[in-house]
C-alpha cells in the first residue's frame, strides 16, 4: 500500500491534469454555447431531453424510497425497471443523482458528462504510463486526445456510453499485467464494472480485447500462450460477476420480443473508401442522425505516430502486422453489413451508426504510443514526410473527389487540418536539426495536442447543436413545478385503485416516470415490444422495433379499457365522460367517469384473442365487446367534405385511394377546411394515416375544432384526431394544417364516429366484473367475487415471466393475451389475487455475483501459490 501511494505522490500532478484538461476543455466548449451549471441553454440535446434525464430522475425516485428498483408502473402500462437501469444507469456514476433534486437534473447531466470526460483521460494517462515508455507529457497528450476524440463530442449526449471508454484503457492494461506479470486484479475489476455499467458497449469491448488477447499471444506465444487459461478464467468469473445486471437484461430480452436485425446487403450502404481519412481532419462533423459514417478522428499527432508505427524499421514486422490486423478488422466492420451488426448485436441501430467507432480511435492512440517510444530525434525527418503525405491526401480528398460525396468537408476543416500539419511539420524540423529543442519538445507537442483537440470539440458540440439543438433549461424546468404540483394535488390524491392518467401537452414521452403517474406513453431501448406491439394494434403508435408508444390520438374505448382516469391538458377538452376536475397552473385536469380498473373477469376464451390485421378499429371494438359480453361494432364512418384550401393542390390516387397534399409555396403551411354531419350521441375523430410514415419525421398537423388548437407530429402519435362528443345531430367544421413537410400522402381521409349508447353499456357491463387491484411498489393485489367456473382476470398489466400469481396464497400459473398482457385464471368463489415482481433471473444473478467474486479469490490465492512455487 505504502509502494502504491509512493507512485501516486510522484506522479499527483499528472493524475490531476490528466483528469482536469479534458474536464477543463469540455467544460469551457460547452461555456462558448452559453451551457454551463446553471445556465440558460441545457446540455439535454437530443435523446438526453426525452430519456435520460427523465430515466436519472427516476433513479433519484428510487434511491428516495418513492419507487420501486425492480418494477415501474408510469410507463408503457409498467416494465422491468431493473432491465432499464443496466442499459441507462448502470455502473456507479448515475448514484450521485441523490445529492441533487430532479429539478436539478440538466445540471446533473451536464456535471455528470465533463466528469465522466476527464475519468476518461485520467483512465488512459494510467494505462499509457504503464505501457509505452515515453516522457509523461507525451502520455498526457495521448490522453487527452484520446479523452477528446470525434466519438465523444459527436456521441456525448448518450452519457451511458462514456463509460466504455473509461474502463477500456485499464481493461487493456489489466491484460498487460496478467500477460507480463501474472496478476489478474485489475482485468477482472475492469471487465466486471464495464459489464456492470452497460452491457451493450461492453459487449463491444469484449469482442475487441479478446481480439487484442489474440493479438498479444502470437507476438509472444512461448511466455503468453499457457496465460491464456489464466485469461478466460478471469473473463469468465468477471462475466459471473456482471450477471446480478445482465443476466435479468438477456431473459428480459428474450422474453418480450426483442429480435435480431437481418442482413439486407453484403456492405453497408453509408460507407465509402476515404471514410476514415475525412473523419480524421479537424473538425468533420456530418450527421449522428441517419447515413453518417464512422467518428474516428483522435488526433493528428496520433495519427502520425500511429503511421510511424508501421514504416519505422524499429519495430518487427509481425508486430505491425499483428497489431495492425486490429485496425484493419475494424475498418472492414465499418464497411461489410454482416460484421457491422455483429459489433452492435445483431441490431441495426435507429440512428448513432456505427457506437463501436471509437475502438478504431482507441487503437489508433494505442499504436501512436508504441510509435513514440521508438521515436528518435533523428526520425523527425520521417515524420516531416509523414505529415507531408498527409497534408496531400487531405488536399486530394477534398479536391479530386466528387464534391456531392463529402459536403460537409468545410474549407474552415481543410484549412485548420493544413495548419496544425504544418506546425508538427515545423516542431519535428527543429528538432531534427537542435537537439536543444529536445528538452521541450513533448510540452510544445501536449500544448498544440490539446489545442487541436480543443478545436475538434468545439465543431463536435456545434454539429450536435446544428443537428439535435441544446434546448433552453426552460423547456425542462419551467413546466417542472406547476406540472408536478398539478399532478401531485389532483390526479395524485384520488383514490388508493390503479388508474392511469396521460398528459395531451407532454414535454417528453417519458414525462410519467419523472413526475410520477402511471401513463402509456414511452419511449425507451428497454421495453415490453409483446405488449407494445399489440398496443399497436389497438391503435396506440407503435410502429417498427416499438422504441416509441404514444398515448395520444386514438378512442375513448382505449381510455376506458386501460384506466385513463386523468387527462391533462392546456386546453379544455371535449371526450364524452370525462368532465372538469381542475384549472390551475396553466393546467386543465379532466376526469373520466368509464376508466375501468386494472382487472376485469371474463370468460377464458380470452386468452385465444385474434387482432384483425390492419385495422386497430376492428381490433379495439373486437377486444372491448368481448370484455362486455356484446356483440356491439361502435363505429360508422362518412367521408368530410373540402370546403376550402389555402396553398394546396390536392391529387387523389384512383387505383390506392390516397390522397397526396402538396405545397404551392414552399415553407408556408397548407391549410383545407373540411365539413361533416355528426349523427347525435357520437363522439367524432378525424382519420389521417400516412402513407409512408418514413417521410414524415417533421411532418406534423394543427388541427382547430370549435376554436381550439391541436397540435401532432404525424410520425409519433395515433390516427384519430378528436373532433369532440356531440349529443345532437350537426354539421361541424373544422381546418387542418399541414406543416414540416412540403408535401405529404395520406389514405383518403374519413371521418370515424364513435357510438356513445353503446360504448356507454359495456362499460358499464364490463365495470360490473371490475376488479380492482392496489398497487405497491413491485405488487398488486385485490379480493374478487367470481360467479362462474373458469373464469379469466384480463389485466391491462403488460405480460412478463417476472411475474407471479398467489392466489389464496397459493403459487398459480399465469397466462396471457396475445404474450402481451397477463391473463390471470380464476376459479368461481371469493379469491386474494396476489402479484409479485421480480425479474426473472436476479436471484440467479445474484448468486452468480457471489460466486465469481469468491471463485476469483480462489484463483488469486492459487496463482499466488503457483508463482511462489514456480
Amino acid at each position: 500500500m505504502k509502494k502504491i501511494w509512493n507512485v501516486v505522490q510522484s506522479n499527483f500532478i499528472y493524475y490531476i491534469w490528466a483528469f482536469m484538461i479534458p474536464l477543463v476543455i469540455m467544460a469551457l466548449v460547452y461555456y462558448s454555447l452559453g451551457i454551463y451549471w446553471g445556465s440558460e441553454r441545457s446540455i439535454l440535446a437530443s435523446d438526453s431531453f426525452s430519456q435520460y434525464s427523465n430515466f436519472h430522475a427516476s433513479l433519484n425516485n428510487v434511491l428516495h424510497g418513492k419507487a420501486s428498483l425492480f418494477y415501474n408502473w408510469n410507463l408503457g402500462l409498467g416494465f422491468n425497471y431493473y432491465a432499464l437501469m443496466s442499459y441507462y444507469l448502470g455502473g456507479i456514476f448515475p448514484f450521485f443523482v441523490v445529492f441533487f433534486s430532479n429539478a436539478n437534473m440538466p445540471d446533473v447531466l451536464y456535471l455528470m458528462t465533463i466528469v465522466k470526460v476527464g475519468v476518461i483521460g485520467l483512465s488512459f494517462w494510467i494505462y499509457a504510463k504503464e505501457t509505452f515508455k515515453i516522457n509523461h507529457y507525451f502520455h498526457l497528450g495521448l490522453s487527452v486526445a484520446y479523452a477528446l476524440m470525434s466519438f465523444v463530442g459527436a456521441y456525448s449526449m448518450s452519457i451511458m456510453w462514456l463509460d466504455a471508454l473509461i474502463y477500456l484503457p485499464m481493461v487493456i492494461l489489466g491484460i498487460n499485467r496478467l500477460l507480463q506479470k501474472s496478476k489478474p486484479t485489475l482485468l477482472f475489476v475492469a471487465y466486471a464494472l464495464l459489464f456492470i455499467s452497460n452491457y451493450y458497449m461492453g459487449f463491444m469491448v469484449g469482442i475487441f480485447t479478446v481480439m487484442y488477447v489474440i493479438c498479444m499471444v502470437i507476438l509472444e506465444p512461448e511466455g503468453r500462450l499457457r496465460k491464456l487459461v489464466l485469461y478466460f478464467s478471469t473473463s469468465i468469473l468477471a462475466g459471473l460477476t456482471s450477471m446480478i445486471m445482465i443476466l435479468p437484461m438477456i431473459l428480459d430480452l428474450r422474453n418480450n420480443g426483442e429480435k435480431l436485425s437481418t442482413i439486407t446487403s453484403f456492405l453497408t450502404e453509408e460507407t465509402h473508401l476515404w471514410d476514415m481519412v475525412v473523419k480524421s481532419m479537424i473538425g468533420v462533423y456530418d450527421t449522428t442522425k441517419y447515413n453518417s459514417i464512422p467518428f474516428t478522428y483522435v488526433g493528428l499527432l496520433p495519427l502520425i505516430m500511429a503511421i510511424f508505427f508501421f514504416v519505422t524499421p524499429k519495430i518487427a514486422l509481425k508486430t505491425k502486422v499483428v497489431l495492425g490486423s486490429l485496425l484493419m478488422i475494424i475498418f472492414i466492420s465499418f464497411n461489410i453489413s454482416a460484421l457491422n451488426l455483429f459489433w452492435q448485436g445483431m441490431h441495426s441501430p435507429y440512428m448513432f451508426l456505427f457506437r463501436y467507432s471509437y475502438l478504431f480511435s482507441f487503437t489508433v492512440v494505442m499504436l501512436a504510443g508504441y510509435g513514440l517510444a521508438k521515436y528518435e530525434r533523428k526520425d523527425s525527418g520521417k515524420l516531416v514526410v509523414i505529415s507531408v503525405i498527409l497534408a496531400a491526401v487531405f488536399l486530394g480528398v477534398k479536391y479530386l473527389l466528387p464534391e456531392t460525396l463529402y459536403t460537409y468537408v468545410t474549407m474552415d476543416s481543410l484549412y485548420l487540418t493544413l495548419a496544425f500539419l504544418l506546425i508538427y511539420v515545423v516542431i519535428f524540423s527543429l528538432a531534427g536539426f537542435n537537439k536543444d529543442i529536445k528538452k521541450y519538445l513533448a510540452l510544445l507537442l501536449v500544448i498544440v495536442m490539446v489545442s487541436e483537440a480543443a478545436v475538434n470539440m468545439r465543431t463536435m458540440i456545434n454539429g450536435v447543436l446544428s443537428d439535435w439543438n441544446y434546448p433552453a433549461r426552460t423547456a425542462y424546468s419551467e413546466p417542472y413545478s406547476t406540472y408536478r404540483e398539478v399532478v401531485e394535488k389532483t390526479v395524485g390524491k384520488d383514490t388508493k385503485e390503479f388508474y392511469r392518467t396521460e398528459t395531451m401537452n407532454p414535454v417528453s414521452a417519458n414525462d410519467a416516470i419523472n413526475y410520477g403517474f402511471n401513463g402509456i406513453s414511452q419511449f425507451s431501448s428497454v421495453r415490453n415490444r409483446n405488449a407494445l406491439s399489440f398496443m399497436n394494434d389497438l391503435g396506440f403508435k407503435s410502429r417498427g422495433t416499438n422504441l416509441n408508444i404514444r398515448y395520444g390520438n386514438n378512442t375513448l374505448l382505449m381510455d376506458a379499457l386501460f384506466g385513463v382516469r386523468y387527462n391533462i391538458s392546456k386546453v379544455p377538452i371535449n371526450k364524452f365522460g370525462f368532465s372538469q376536475y381542475s384549472n390551475d397552473k396553466g393546467y386543465y385536469v379532466f376526469r373520466n367517469t368509464d376508466a375501468l380498473p386494472l382487472g376485469m373477469v371474463t370468460a377464458d376464451k380470452i386468452n385465444n384473442f385474434k387482432v384483425k390485421p390492419k385495422d386497430n378499429l376492428g381490433t379495439q371494438a373486437a377486444l372491448f365487446s368481448q370484455l362486455a359480453k356484446s356483440t356491439n361494432t361502435y363505429f360508422t364512418r362518412n367521408q368530410p367534405a373540402v370546403v376550402s384550401t389555402e396553398n394546396i393542390t390536392l391529387s387523389k390516387d384512383t387505383n390506392s385511394g390516397n390522397v397526396t397534399y402538396t405545397a404551392i409555396k414552399d415553407k408556408i403551411d397548407k391549410k383545407i377546411t373540411w365539413k361533416v354531419h355528426v349523427p347525435a350521441n357520437k363522439q367524432a375523430y378525424m382519420s389521417l394515416w400516412p402513407t409512408d410514415y418514413g417521410q414524415l419525421s417533421s411532418s406534423s398537423v394543427l388541427m382547430t375544432v370549435n376554436g381550439i388548437n391541436k397540435a401532432t407530429q404525424l410520425s409519433i402519435n395515433g390516427q384519430y384526431h378528436d373532433l369532440g362528443y356531440y349529443p345532437k345531430a350537426q354539421d361541424i367544421e373544422f381546418t387542418t394544417n399541414f406543416y414540416g413537410t412540403d408535401v405529404i400522402t395520406l389514405s383518403d381521409p374519413v371521418v370515424v364516429f364513435m357510438d356513445v349508447n353503446q360504448y356507454q353499456d359495456d362499460v358499464a357491463r364490463i365495470a360490473q366484473n371490475g376488479v380492482d387491484f392496489k398497487v405497491e411498489g413491485r405488487k398488486a393485489t385485490a379480493d374478487v367475487t367470481v360467479k362462474e367456473a373458469k373464469q379469466t382476470i384480463f389485466t391491462t398489466i403488460p405480460y412478463d415471466k417476472g411475474w407471479k400469481l398467489y392466489v389464496d396464497g397459493k403459487l398459480t400459473p399465469i397466462n396471457s393475451v396475445n404474450d402481451a398482457f397477463l391473463s390471470l385464471p380464476v376459479e368461481k368463489g371469493k379469491h386474494r389475487i396476489e402479484l409479485v415482481f421480480f425479474p426473472e433471473g436476479l436471484v440467479s444473478g445474484i448468486i452468480l455475483f457471489f460466486v465469481g467474486i469468491g471463485a476469483f479469490c480462489l484463483l488469486l490465492i492459487y496463482n499466488r501459490i503457483m508463482n511462489k512455487y514456480k
